[in-house]
């Protein structure tokens, strides 16, 4: 690695690029990484360089070939273009960042101060810096105070965004919905139907116009039949465009939210929280472990500073960043500048160290902009969503196949009949168009194409919900796998408790206090009174300078932003230790080096300068029963005289810390100790030269203790006990001690008698068979590591368990990809764990995870629900027309094409509507979670298919071969016959309708409108449904071969109530004892099966031709419409559309994987 091959120490430079000082080797309130030898700076391998070669500052920033216009800015105040800027990064080039003047050049040239950052009363800039005042430090000529045709206008920063752009990225061009319509069209059957209804439509205006008709018969009206069709067809594709449309709405909403996040910015001198979008050109930003960098920049001062760039440049390595003034020194004393990196690209992840940056570049400008323009994606299907696919293919392929055995019985019967047929050849022709429609309009009925429909229905409706119930849900397929989740690790602070942290107790030398002002501790008021100058000075440094929480504004309320950890102790020291200004305590401070958290170790330092010379001192907070480890001293509270820190004290201390930790207090420890000399001559050094945190954690002096209180969140215990009343099993995993973890944990209702509660360290070294004995009654893992986290996730998938875990930090992202469901967290998160998440918890919450579940389960249950339903259509209508049209002298099915096409839409896409947006109830947690292997259709959902098609089969052919003698109907009269097809049609419909309510319930109970008018879908829907149907029964006429009159009170009566025994009918099919069920589906089931496999092979061959043609004409579509996108996005890219949030590395829409 390039940035390896540097020898640090050799390095005389200030990697955090303070301003130049003849003599400081530290600087107040700044980050530096000290040098331990001094001379000129090495280049790699020992190898020092007389002189570095630039390229010309022309070459340098010299445009690229179609980039040009990113180069010329009318009116800019500004020394650069965005054009010049983007130079710094495309690729990394240290001869642009010379050619702008460096960090100083940059600083002159963007109007941005790289220590307070850019001014919150900017408007308009208000003066014009040229390039070359910008880039020649030397430059004596003040700035130009001109007119240069900015903005006008109060708008803040309007120049600035005006020149460099916003951090957006401009919206994807929605697809037309003429292209949508084309899309829903471009399907094999529904063309073929078409070209049928054509044939149909072109033979009955032959019939129409082209034949003499007897003076004074009726006009023939054979060409209706061919226009129904037509419009049929149009509305069943205009409906699916629709809802394609709708879909694509939802999505686009729900990418802008998941793209929306905070970051820490620098302005008018004081750091604050401001939104991803409103992140400009010259705003100074701060890096921490864990974040996602949002834009380009250049550093400019840190300490061990790391990113992973994988996902913006694909180098994998995790690489070094250096400030960028410390380069520029280095590049002029003579270093060649290879594996020196000042630049921060957007899309990388911070992996280590804290710092600085100046953004340079934004929006469609910044490097990971370009990236995600280019390669903007579709979203892909859920597994539900294929599996279901799958399934409609197999169903379509038995339709298709019942169809094309249809198609031939009435062939050869028509062929037979020909010989002795006295009609026209029009007629003819006619009759075999008919029975070449009925048949294909099997196929379209048999194709249950809404079965993807429902799902993608459902889910974009459960995360429409969800989003409001403080779930993002970021990857689709999450969604449906939560709602079989088995077990849930979970995280405790923030996510169990409140994450509102108080300092309630604390034990320093021989005094101690508590707030509840308990037993013979005194309060914290008086505690604090007595202590001594020195001391508090020494705690308010272990708790302001060893921390990285600001203090900023929230709701207009001053208060302290960060670790509820560290505003816990920031807030005791604001309130009774004399803490004044945050920020003016860490100015008065030199700061040396900061020790970022080590996840291993529980705990984080930071060494700062004495003052008068006296030396320095390093402070570390963190885990108190492992810092004690760590002590060989303690301070005296009174004096800081170093004392032995005695056998009798530890047990005294371990005593305090689990007195604290059983009333369910965090506990952390201060400690401290001072040097001579910085670095100490016995620590070990990074490869970079700085001091290696972990060499010095030993001899430390033990200063106290504190208990923080953070209370469990109201209704976590609820939620527990839901989520272990579902078959959930709930387990805590915490960094906290076993003392502290075992309290929560029992408060919550996760620890039970009889439960395991483990330290992360001991988990780990049990071997595989030893953990899976463990496994099951392991209910708490304690001291836990994030690799103890993704070790017991990936343990528990392999023993075939659905995972769900919480995440809040950078090294949470291993488990929470590992896990099946991974919760970040949305307050408390690192950007790096919301990217490695499925879901982000708006309010780090529990009790939304059991939200999540619940939803989960509903999608699932939504989906089983239309399957259901569109199953039973499917085998009544193809089995229903098969039959009639085999038996009737005319070979005409009781349902016509317009008919099934109508009932197709009622199944397809009504019902999809209505029952895939059934909410959840409480109820939907009274059962256990379904299998892995758990087949699609249960059971109980064949009983309940299987019966209801018996009942429709039962009513309806009993109607059409038995109805005319019930009815008292004469067959002979042509007026009668059709209206009873008019009843046979509207009874089959009204079955369908009832039949909805029927399937609002998988299970064996009774209560089918259960929460029924929480779903204003579902009434909606309905209302719909039987309004159409009694608009087609009295003006349907002859488009639907109808009674022209419709039907009468006795007719409606009858088509009503036969089609409403369907309900008691249900309450009968889940009587039906489960296990006489499965034993008959086992004996009938499996020459079903083998019929299946074979019509299937047989289809596929007949078929495959076709699909081959079709599988072309498709693929060229598609080229012609990707290359008309591409063409338009081109032309649109400067657009002024409204911008979409651009957020580097969460733009990236998987929605599935």
């Amino acid at each position: 690695m390039a940035g390896d091959s540097l020898a640090p120490p050799q390095l005389t430079l200030d990697t955090s690029c303070r301003r130049p000082s003849s003599s400081s080797t530290t600087t107040k309130g700044r980050l530096l990484t000290p040098s331990s030898t001094s001379g000129t700076l090495a280049s790699p391998g020992g190898m020092s360089s007389s002189s570095t070669c630039f390229d010309d500052p022309d070459v340098a920033l010299r445009p690229d070939p179609g980039t040009e216009a990113d180069f010329a800015v009318d009116n800019n105040p500004y020394a650069f273009s965005p054009g010049q800027l983007n130079k710094l990064l495309n690729p990394k080039s240290l001869s642009a960042l010379h050619a702008l003047g460096g960090l100083r050049g940059l600083e002159k040239g963007l109007q941005t101060d790289l220590t307070s950052g850019l001014s919150v009363d900017e408007k308009g800039a208000t003066t014009t810096v040229t390039f070359e005042q910008a880039v020649h430090s030397s430059e004596s000529v003040p700035p130009k105070k001109t007119d240069h045709g900015g903005n006008t206008s109060n708008e803040t920063f309007a120049d600035r965004i005006r020149v460099f752009d916003r951090n957006t990225l401009p919206p994807k061009k929605a697809t037309p919905f003429w292209k949508l319509m084309w899309a829903a069209y471009n399907d094999m059957v529904l063309i073929v139907l078409t070209i049928a209804a054509v044939i149909s439509l072109a033979l009955g205006l032959y019939e129409t116009l082209g034949v003499d008709h007897p003076e004074g018969a009726p006009p023939s009206l054979d060409w209706v039949e061919g226009v129904a069709i037509v419009v049929a067809i149009v509305i069943v594709v205009g409906v699916g465009s629709f809802n394609d449309w709708q879909k694509e709405r939802a999505f686009v909403k729900l990418n802008a939210k998941k793209d929306e996040r905070e970051i820490k910015v620098i302005r008018s001198g004081r750091s604050e929280m401001i939104s991803v979008n409103d992140v400009l050109v010259g705003d100074v930003i701060h890096l921490e472990p864990g974040d996602l960098v949002p834009v380009d920049g250049v550093l400019i001062e840190g300490h061990e500073i790391k990113c992973d760039e994988s996902s913006a440049t694909g180098e994998s390595d995790a690489l070094k960043k250096t400030g960028g003034e410390a380069v520029m020194k280095a590049l002029n004393e003579g270093h060649s500048g290879y594996g020196l990196d000042p630049f921060i690209i957007s899309g990388a992840k911070v992996l280590e160290g804290m710092g600085t940056f100046v953004c340079t570049s934004v929006g469609v400008n910044s490097s990971f902009g370009k990236i995600m323009m280019s390669v903007r994606t579709e979203i892909d299907q859920t597994p539900l969503q294929k599996k279901l696919g799958k399934l409609a293919l197999a169903i379509g392929y038995l339709g298709s196949a019942a169809a094309g055995l249809l198609f031939v019985i009435l062939l050869i019967r028509f062929g037979a009949s020909l010989p002795g047929d006295s009609r026209s050849p029009a007629e003819k022709a006619s009759s075999f168009m008919d029975i070449l429609i009925v048949a294909i309009t099997i196929i379209v009925v048999a194709v249950p194409e809404g079965l993807p429909l429902a799902v993608t229905l459902a889910l974009a409706f459960a995360t429409k919900r969800m989003l409001k119930e403080k779930n993002l849900v970021r990857v689709l397929r999450a969604c449906e796998t939560m709602g079989n989740a088995t077990t849930i690790c979970s995280d405790k602070t923030g996510t169990l408790t409140t994450n509102k942290m108080t300092v309630v107790a604390g034990t320093f030398g021989s005094t101690s206090f508590s707030a509840a002002d308990a037993g013979k501790d005194e309060s914290i008021v008086s505690w604090a009174r007595d202590i001594p100058e020195a001391t508090k000075d020494l705690l308010i440094q272990s708790v302001a300078i060893n921390a990285t929480a600001f203090e900023g504004e929230q709701e207009g309320v001053v208060t302290f932003i960060g670790s509820k950890t560290e505003t816990a102790l920031l807030q005791l020291a604001k309130d009774h230790l004399g803490l004044a200004a945050l920020g003016q305590v860490r100015n008065n401070e030199e700061v040396v080096q900061m020790m970022p958290f080590d996840s291993s170790k529980k705990c984080m330092g930071a060494v700062i300068k004495l003052r008068q010379g006296r030396g320095y001192r390093l402070l570390v907070k963190g885990a108190s029963e492992i810092l004690l480890r760590y002590c060989s001293s303690k301070a005296n509270f009174e004096t800081l005289q170093e004392e032995d820190l005695t056998l009798s004290d530890k047990d005294s201390l371990n005593a305090k810390i689990e007195g604290y930790a059983a009333k369910s207090l965090r506990t952390i420890g201060l400690v401290y100790r001072d040097y001579e000399q910085w670095p100490p001559k016995t620590a070990r050094l990074t490869e970079t030269g700085s001091v290696e945190f972990a060499s010095l954690l030993e001899d430390l002096i033990f200063l106290g203790v504190v208990g923080i209180q953070d209370p469990v969140r109201p209704g976590v215990p609820e939620a527990v006990r839901k989520a272990q009343n579902a078959g959930v099993v709930v387990r805590m995993v915490t960094g906290d001690n076993i003392t502290t973890a075992r309290a929560i944990a029992t408060e919550c209702g996760i620890f039970h008698e009889g439960g395991i509660v483990m330290e992360g360290p001991v988990f780990r070294a049990l071997s595989e068979e030893q953990m899976d004995a463990t496994l099951p009654k392991l209910q708490v893992l304690a001291r836990s590591s994030p690799e103890d986290k993704r070790i017991l996730v990936t343990r528990l998938k392999k023993l075939g368990e659905t995972v769900a875990v919480t995440g809040d930090g950078t090294n949470d992202a291993p488990a929470l990809k590992a896990a099946d469901v991974g919760f970040s967290m949305g307050i408390s998160g690192t950007e790096v764990a919301k990217e490695a998440s499925s879901i982000v918890l708006m309010d780090d919450n529990f009790a939304s995870i059991i939200t999540a579940l619940k939803w989960g389960r509903a999608v699932n249950d939504a989906v089983q629900k239309f399957l259901q339903f569109q199953i039973t259509v499917n085998i009544t209508a193809v089995l229903l027309a098969f039959i009639s049209a085999v038996e009737s002298p005319r070979m005409e099915s009781v349902l016509n094409a317009v008919q099934l096409l109508w009932i197709n839409l009622i199944m397809d896409t009504f019902a999809a509507l209505a029952l895939a947006t059934d909410p959840p109830t409480e109820k939907i947690l009274d059962r256990q979670p379904q299998g892995k292997d758990k087949p699609l259709i249960t059971n109980n959902m064949w009983k309940m298919i299987i019966g209801q098609a018996i009942f429709q089969l039962t009513v309806t052919l009993v109607l059409y071969f038995a109805g005319a003698s019930i009815l008292n109907y004469d067959m002979s009269d042509a007026d009668q016959r059709l209206q009873l097809n008019t009843v046979i049609f509207n009874t089959f419909v009204w079955m369908q309708i009832f039949n909805e309510f029927n399937n609002r319930r998988l299970d064996n109970k009774f209560n089918i409108f259960e929460g029924v008018h929480r779903n204003y879908f579902f009434i909606g829907i309905n209302i719909l449904m039987v309004g159409l149907q009694v608009l087609i029964i009295f003006v349907g006429g002859r488009a639907f071969e109808i009674h022209e009159n419709g039907l009468d009170g006795t007719q409606w009566a009858i088509s009503i109530i036969l089609a409403l025994f369907s309900w008691p009918w249900a309450v009968l099919v889940r009587l039906f004892p489960d296990t006489w069920f499965a034993t008959i589906v086992r004996i009938v089931g499996y020459p079903v099966v083998v019929a299946y496999r074979f019509l299937g092979k047989m289809f596929r061959a007949m078929w495959s031709p076709f699909g081959r043609l079709f599988q072309r004409m498709s693929k060229k579509n598609k080229q012609r419409e990707s290359e008309d996108e591409d063409e338009e996005e081109a032309s649109d890219q400067a657009s002024d559309q409204a911008p979409a949030p651009m957020e580097a590395p969460i733009v990236q829409i998987t929605a599935a994987e």
